[in-house]
């Protein structure tokens, strides 16, 4: 497969992804306590997905430094959406709204990082 079709692909499910996240969030800031089991798991089934299918892409056919960093971020908002699975949401806690919107800003962010780095690249 092409790197720029790897990416691309990546960003449609990174962007499925962030849908599930906006429900998600609006569930929890109308007042319930996390969202459904189902929601949560698609949710970070795609976001797994995504993101090794953008390392396969980055660390086989190689990727600009700016798309590293979204992959980086992207990580990092990963493993704040871990936390929040396994020390809230399987324990059937409250989801904290601050640690939510940490998350979301995270994976916004990194997400529009690699965009702006990844979007026309091209096989090394």
């Amino acid at each position: 497969m092409e790197t720029q079709l790897m990416v691309r692909t990546a960003l449609v499910l990174l962007a499925l992804t962030a849908l599930g996240g906006l429900l998600m969030a609006g569930i929890r800031f109308s007042g319930k306590p996390r969202p459904p089991s189902s929601i949560a798991m698609l949710h970070g089934l795609l976001a797994g997905s995504g993101l090794t299918l953008l390392l396969y892409a980055a660390i086989v056919h190689g990727l600009p430094g700016m798309a590293w960093l979204g992959i980086v971020l992207l990580a990092g908002a990963a493993l704040g959406g871990l936390v929040l699975n396994l020390a809230y949401h399987t324990k059937e806690l409250p989801l904290p709204i601050w640690l939510v919107l940490a998350h979301a800003a995270i994976a916004v962010v990194g997400f529009v990082v690699l965009i702006l780095g990844g979007w026309n690249v091209t096989a090394a």
